[in-house]
C-alpha cells in the first residue's frame, strides 16, 4: 500500500508508513459493517489509533484507558521504577493488594494497555519516544508544567517528529495563570473548585467527594483528545489539548455553579432530615437498607405517594397541603415518612412500587450490589474477564454503547515493561543487538 504522504510502498496490512510514520488511511481500522449493518469490529471505534501514554496515578491513566476501551492501541510509558500507582497498598483504608504482587488501584486504571519501561533521562530513552511519536496519533502526559519540556517531550518538541500529533496535557490548575506550575492532586483541585461544599450537612465543615476530580478530569481529557482527533481528520491539523482538575470539577458542578453565578445564591447543602422536598430524599427501611425518591414536581406526585404507602390521611393534613406547606413543615413530614418506611424491608417496598409509573423511586445500592443488577448486566457496564493472575473477575467498562463498533475488554493491565521488546522490534524496527545495547546502557529493563 502506498503512503499518500511520502509515497513509500508498505505491506498491505500495515496501519502506519514505515517511511514517515503517517497513518495509512486504507488500513486505519479493520472494523467495519457487514451487509446487514451488523457489528464486525471487535476493538471499538478507535481501532487503528495509537496513543502514547506517559501518565501516572489516576487522572492521566483514566483518560488513556478510556481511549483504549474505545479500541485505541495504548502504549504506557513507565520509568524503570514503574508507575507509582503500582506501589499503592491501601486506598481510603481499603487494601488494594492482589495475588501475584499486583494491586487493584493500578489494575483498574491501566487495562487494555501495553507497557514499555524507559529511562527518559537518557537521550536514547527520549529518542525511543520521538520515534514512537512519529508513528502515533496521540501523546498524553500528566506531569507538572515544565517537566515534559525539560526532557524534550513538550508539545513543541514532539511536533518536530509528528506535526499532526494530538498532545493531551493533564494539569492541576490549567496551563496558564499564577498557579499553573503549582503541584496538585485530586483533593487540592476539589478544594479550590468549591466542590467540598457539595455534600454533607450544612454544618460549616468541608466534606470529601472521594477523589472525584481525578475521574472527572480524566473523562474531560479523553473527550478533548477525541475532539482533537476529529479536527485532525477534518482539517489535517494536530494540536495541544489540556484539561485540569480545577476546570473539570467546576464543570461537574454544572447546574449548581450556573445558578449561583446567575442568581448570587448557591444551592445549599441540606441534611436529609431537613430536605426541602421530602419527595426528593432517601429513607431507611426495616433491613437497614435505603430507598430513594426523585419526584421534583412535589404537588403532582404527592397524592400518588400517599396512596402507595397507604397513608391517604396525609393528603388531608393541612400541614402538607402544597409544596410550600410541605417545605415549611419538612422536619415533621420527614419524621412521619421515616416511621412509614422503617416498617418494611427495601425489597418489600420495591415489590410494592414496581410497575407503578406514578412513583419515581430507586434502591440505594453500593458497589457490591452492582454486579447482580440486571440493568448493569444488560448494558455491559460491568464485564467478566478471566485475569491471568486474579482469575475470573468483574471489571468496570467505559459505559458507552456503539451499535457498529462495540467496545470490548481485551486484556488486563500490563506488567511493568511487559511489552518493551515487542514495541521496540515490531513497531520501531530495533534489532536484538539494539535491545542488548539499550539494556547494557540502562535505557530499558
Amino acid at each position: 500500500m502506498n503512503c499518500t504522504s511520502c509515497g513509500r510502498n508498505n505491506r498491505q496490512d500495515a496501519s502506519y508508513c514505515d517511511g514517515c510514520g503517517s497513518r495509512l488511511a486504507g488500513n486505519a481500522s479493520q472494523a467495519g459493517n457487514g451487509a446487514n449493518g451488523e457489528a464486525i469490529g471487535k476493538t471499538g471505534p478507535l481501532d487503528g489509533i495509537r496513543v502514547i501514554d506517559w501518565t501516572m496515578w489516576q487522572f492521566g491513566p483514566v483518560s488513556t484507558m478510556m481511549l483504549a476501551d474505545l479500541g485505541a492501541e495504548v502504549i504506557k510509558v513507565e520509568s524503570l521504577d514503574g508507575d507509582l500507582g503500582r506501589q499503592f497498598n491501601r486506598v481510603a483504608g481499603a487494601s488494594s493488594v492482589l495475588p501475584g504482587g499486583i494491586n487493584s488501584y493500578f489494575e483498574c486504571l491501566n487495562r487494555q494497555k501495553k507497557s514499555i519501561a524507559l529511562d527518559l533521562k537518557h537521550p536514547k530513552g527520549v529518542e525511543v519516544i520521538h520515534r514512537l511519536v512519529a508513528k502515533s496519533d496521540v501523546f498524553v502526559e500528566n506531569f507538572r508544567n515544565g517537566v515534559a519540556e525539560r526532557l524534550g517531550l513538550g508539545y513543541d518538541d514532539l511536533i518536530k517528529h509528528n506535526p499532526k500529533i494530538v498532545y493531551g496535557s493533564a494539569t492541576g490548575y490549567g496551563p496558564k495563570g499564577p498557579d499553573a506550575d503549582k503541584p496538585a492532586f485530586a483533593l487540592t483541585g476539589e478544594a479550590r473548585s468549591g466542590s467540598l461544599w457539595w455534600a454533607g450537612p450544612d454544618d460549616g465543615v468541608p466534606y470529601s467527594v472521594g477523589g472525584m476530580a481525578d475521574q472527572m478530569a480524566g473523562i474531560m481529557l479523553s473527550y478533548g483528545v477525541l475532539g482533537g482527533l476529529v479536527a485532525r481528520e477534518r482539517m489535517g491539523i494536530g494540536q495541544k489539548v489540556d484539561a485540569s482538575h480545577l476546570g473539570s470539577i467546576m464543570w461537574l458542578g454544572g447546574m449548581r455553579y450556573g445558578m449561583a453565578l446567575l442568581t448570587k445564591n448557591a444551592p445549599a447543602r441540606i441534611d436529609r432530615s431537613l430536605a426541602r422536598n421530602p419527595l426528593w430524599n432517601y429513607y431507611k427501611c426495616k433491613d437497614d437498607r435505603w430507598i430513594a425518591f426523585s419526584m421534583n414536581q412535589s404537588d403532582r406526585y404527592w397524592p400518588f405517594i400517599c396512596k402507595a404507602i397507604d397513608r391517604n390521611d396525609l393528603m388531608e393534613d393541612k400541614r402538607f397541603d402544597s409544596m410550600v406547606d410541605r417545605t415549611e413543615n419538612r422536619r415533621e413530614l420527614v419524621e412521619i415518612l421515616d416511621e412509614v418506611f422503617i416498617n418494611r424491608t427495601r425489597e418489600e417496598w420495591a415489590e410494592l412500587f414496581t410497575g407503578n409509573e406514578d412513583i419515581i423511586w430507586e434502591r440505594v445500592q453500593d458497589a457490591f450490589d452492582l454486579p447482580n443488577d440486571p440493568q448493569v448486566i444488560a448494558n455491559n457496564y460491568i464485564v467478566d474477564f478471566d485475569h491471568p493472575v486474579v482469575g475470573p473477575s468483574k471489571w468496570l467498562q467505559t459505559p458507552l454503547g456503539y451499535s457498529k463498533t462495540p467496545l470490548s475488554t481485551r486484556k488486563m493491565a500490563p506488567a511493568h515493561g511487559e511489552d518493551t521488546e515487542e514495541i521496540l522490534i515490531d513497531t520501531l524496527g530495533y534489532t536484538w543487538d539494539d535491545i542488548a545495547l539499550l539494556q547494557d546502557e540502562g535505557v530499558i529493563l
